[in-house]
């Protein structure tokens, strides 16, 4: 078999993956949206967090066997919080409730995750808003999509005019981590239009895709929250690095999407 039918081959298989990947993260959104509506009251780190499991157990009932049938011999991390390179193989990185503590407090900015990882690489994600009803897809060399239509970064140029998001990446964060994104979030106050800050990151990356904002960035960030956004934003014509411009791997200490035409300056601004 030629090397140029095989690699078609393997593309076509790909786009079959992604498909039924986004079908298993609508089901896992419905399952998520019926428990969703009233604020789960929780008095100590322990209630909070055995709320936060039940809704993940919610979604992996569904997701975990229905993406390991797709793929048998793929790892499984499910872990939102884990960061760093993954062993060789495929892996599926899943988080089952992105925004999981939103969906706890009735605040909409929640969703639901998959991603194929092979080698490292980010090669098709799905990301489903069950509130929109919105899915966001992308698959390497095929672009990103809304529900179907193509998704493009915006065409800012000028990082004075433009709208920039940052997010926290965990809980309970390094000190240094803490100060350092307060200082960005003050230089990106003199220098942007408008700066949001907020969870979960894939929400914001998102919207760099769709060409919404212009930028977003985060520091000592996790697997589950930016790999996502990172295959979407990458496929809708943005840039992926870390803060400081250098080429962005799962072990990075920072992270950086942004627009083409703005991602010089936003480098400048978080790199002072």
């Amino acid at each position: 078999m030629s090397e140029t039918l095989q690699t078609t081959d393997i593309a076509a298989s790909d786009a079959d993956l992604l498909a039924q990947t986004a079908i298993a993260v609508r089901e896992a959104g419905s399952a998520l949206r019926e428990r969703f509506g009233e604020v789960v009251r929780y008095r100590t780190r322990e209630e909070l967090m055995r709320a936060l499991a039940a809704n993940d157990d919610t979604a992996l009932d569904i997701l975990r066997p229905r993406l390991t049938r797709l793929r048998p011999e793929a790892g499984w991390v499910e872990d939102e919080l884990d960061g760093g390179a993954l062993p060789p193989g495929e892996w599926w990185v899943v988080d089952p409730a992105e925004g999981n503590v939103n969906h706890l407090h009735a605040l909409p900015e929640w969703a639901v995750t998959a991603t194929l990882v092979r080698e490292n690489q980010p090669v098709l994600t799905a990301v489903h808003l069950p509130l929109t009803g919105e899915t966001y897809t992308a698959l390497t060399g095929a672009g990103a999509h809304l529900d179907g239509r193509p998704l493009h970064v915006s065409q800012t140029a000028d990082l004075g005019l433009s709208i920039v998001a940052t997010s926290q990446a965990r809980p309970d964060e390094d000190e240094k981590v803490v100060r350092r994104v307060g200082s960005s979030i003050t230089a990106m106050l003199f220098d942007a239009l408008v700066v949001r800050a907020a969870v979960p990151a894939t929400l914001h990356l998102l919207n760099v895709a769709a060409g919404r904002i212009d930028a977003f960035w985060q520091f000592a960030g996790a697997r589950a929250d930016l790999l996502p956004g990172a295959l979407l934003v990458t496929e809708a014509g943005g840039r992926i690095s870390d803060a400081e411009g250098r080429p962005w791997t799962p072990q990075s200490q920072s992270f950086l999407a942004a627009a083409p035409g703005v991602h010089a300056e936003a480098v400048s601004t978080l790199s002072r």
